[in-house]
């Protein structure tokens, strides 16, 4: 027996019911008998696919836009690795466009609702003849567009129907690690898919396939360096109270990150007393409200889980990470969290700072992996 949605072969997790044998591996998807037959559905793209920037790419943007095109009409999946804050998003438009200008299908899909959200924005923007469609838990009443953009978990809906599938932020949860998540995407692809991310280690190449060519950009749009990580190891109790007198004396923008939401919680409550400040987690409700505060300057410092660690850009912010040891926190995780300063080429500088009472591995690994990417 072979599962045709998650590939499952195991027998252990297939199940009898009444109505004959279903997968228990991918059931959380919707319950889909072995006998069923997956429904390849047709929508008439519309080919006037072109697409307008506010700005110009750089000479390397250019470079691996093309390189991306190119490779991806030879047959070949890619790997784009991007410094965070390179434009991984807009150096795939030139593909998008190729492809849908031909007639074929193309999904945009990301691991967050909230980061789904903003691209479907900025991709109406630059494709303003297309209907561009949002597809996440809570928003599935529309599933069929010239181009979608989706959570990774709803690309079950769709059985062999993309040409092109780019996975953006391959890596994060709740893609990483999650083989069942991972085959159902490759389920909805007949054509070529783009690996995206900052921070691609060896162990997720290792499950793409064997014609897959990466292709690397190191250097931002504006062309600084990258902010390399400064290491605070202390007590917890000295770290707390150097990042009080940080946060009670600064005029600048902060994101404060933490290992839990309710550890995020208690700085918030600690700290409104002092500055004004807010925090945000998966169970905001309010999310996009606490951002926009955070944009306009209404508040400077903002309480993160690992939420905000990736898919939002904020012009002027500075991070530090609070417990940066903690298991949570993994070589991807700081990695991203330190890509949130820097990216504006009005403030190309900024501070990352990360507290910790014990040095591990994955601490030592970011910084020189950051400054190795500053040497490239």
């Amino acid at each position: 027996m072979r599962c045709k949605r998650c590939f499952n072969q195991k027998e252990i997790y297939f199940y009898l019911g009444s109505k004959g044998y279903y997968c228990r591996k991918c059931s959380n998807f919707k319950r889909l008998l072995l006998e069923e037959e997956l429904i390849v559905n047709d929508y008439n793209v519309n080919k006037n696919a072109d697409y307008q920037l506010p700005f110009i790419l750089t000479d390397n943007q250019l470079k691996i836009s093309e390189s991306l095109l190119e490779n991806l009409i030879n047959g070949n999946d890619v790997v784009l690795n991007c410094v965070c804050g390179a434009g991984k998003t807009e150096i795939t438009l030139k593909a998008i466009s190729y492809y849908l200008k031909k007639g074929l299908k193309v999904c945009f899909a990301i691991s967050r609702k909230e980061v789904v959200v903003q691209l479907h924005q900025r991709f109406s923007n630059y494709f303003k003849d297309l209907k561009v469609i949002k597809l996440y838990g809570g928003n599935c009443k529309e599933v069929y567009g010239d181009l979608i953009i989706c959570t990774c978990h709803q690309l079950y809906r769709y059985y062999k129907y993309f040409d092109l599938l780019i996975l953006d932020e391959v890596d994060a949860f709740p893609f990483k690690n999650n083989d069942v998540l991972f085959n159902i995407a490759l389920n909805s692809c007949k054509g070529r898919v783009v690996y995206s991310s900052a921070t691609i280690e060896q162990d997720l190449k290792a499950k793409f396939k064997i014609n897959t060519v990466e292709l690397r950009l190191n250097k931002r749009p504006h062309n600084y360096n990258l902010i390399v990580p400064k290491l605070f190891w202390l007590p917890k109790f000295i770290s707390l109270i150097i990042i009080f007198l940080i946060l009670l004396k600064t005029k600048e923008k902060w994101l404060v990150f933490l290992s839990t939401k309710n550890k995020t919680l208690k700085f918030y409550q600690f700290f409104k007393y002092f500055i004004k400040c807010d925090y945000i987690t998966s169970s905001s409700l309010n999310k996009e409200l606490i951002i926009d505060k955070f944009e306009q300057n209404k508040i400077n410092i903002l309480f993160t889980t690992s939420i905000l660690e990736r898919g939002v850009t904020f012009e002027n912010v500075n991070v530090m990470v609070f417990e940066s040891n903690d298991d949570i926190f993994d070589v991807s995780s700081l990695t991203q969290i330190a890509g949130r300063v820097g990216r504006s080429k009005n403030y190309p500088f900024g501070k990352v700072y990360f507290f910790f009472d014990f040095i591990n591995k994955e601490i030592i690994e970011v910084k020189n992996t950051i400054i190795n990417r500053n040497l490239d």
